[in-house]
């Protein structure tokens, strides 16, 4: 399971740009319910001390905020939390906080929701649209899979390799950035689902068959095999959050 980041751990590892810094720090306690929808944020004078960074840090990180549909400021009321609804879940910072605060099993649940409608569809597409470079290119993502060594990053960064060659052999640029924007969710995902050797084993015969299909060009094989990949690496993902 993911570790939680708790808000000293983020104040130890500032980045040079300390506007930066002080969005990942309030952006991570949006989204892991420090602070909720409706409520507002402490004010600039409370806020600056509690966190030891000057106002111009402050707007500067409540701009990016606001850009990611956040927060809203309010003349005399102050800064307040949006409604959940109108947070941009496909920003990639979005998404990385969200990793940081050990997110629900519901967030996951939303994730493969998102998943369910496009993968199966994109390897569809994949399959009547691809290149031999590209299958070339999933086939080496594939081997790769293989190949990885449980515990190491190569495990998830093959993953997402080889679902992101499936994207890609769709030829369709708003599948192939529709992919590119949720990288992060999906890395994470990944992280997950193959928490254990035996559930990273268990899944590559899954990747095989979808890469088998899309290369011989059977598109409703691609469609049906990787829809039973998700609903396996769902049901991977809800034991390792919730064990």
């Amino acid at each position: 399971m993911l570790e939680g980041m708790s808000c000293m751990a983020t104040m130890s590892k500032r980045p040079q740009s300390v506007h930066k810094w002080v969005a990942t720090e309030l952006g991570a306690r949006i989204v892991g319910g420090t602070y909720r929808p409706g409520d507002y944020i402490p004010n600039e004078t409370k806020l600056g001390e509690e966190l030891g960074v000057s106002r111009t840090a402050l707007r500067e990180a409540f701009k990016t905020l606001t850009a990611k549909g956040l927060i809203e400021s309010r003349p005399k009321l102050g800064t307040r939390i949006k409604e959940r609804k109108q947070w941009n879940m496909f920003d990639s910072d979005v998404l990385e906080w969200f990793f940081q605060t050990d997110p629900s099993i519901e967030f996951y649940a939303a994730l493969f929701e998102v998943r369910c409608v496009f993968e199966p569809a994109a390897a569809k597409l994949a399959a009547v649209s691809r290149t031999q470079e590209q299958i070339d290119a999933m086939a080496t993502a594939y081997q790769k899979m293989e190949n990885a060594k449980v515990g190491t990053d190569e495990v998830f960064s093959s993953d997402l390799e080889f679902h992101m060659s499936i994207l890609d052999a769709t030829n369709n640029d708003f599948i192939i950035s529709l992919g590119k924007t949720i990288q992060t969710a999906l890395a994470g995902i990944f992280l997950l689902s193959s928490s254990t050797e035996q559930e990273y084993v268990d899944a590559l015969p899954g990747h095989k068959s979808i890469y088998l299909a899309i290369e011989k060009g059977d598109a409703v094989e691609a469609e049906q095999q990787m829809l039973q990949l998700l609903v396996e690496s769902e049901k991977s993902v809800k034991d390792a959050v919730t064990s």
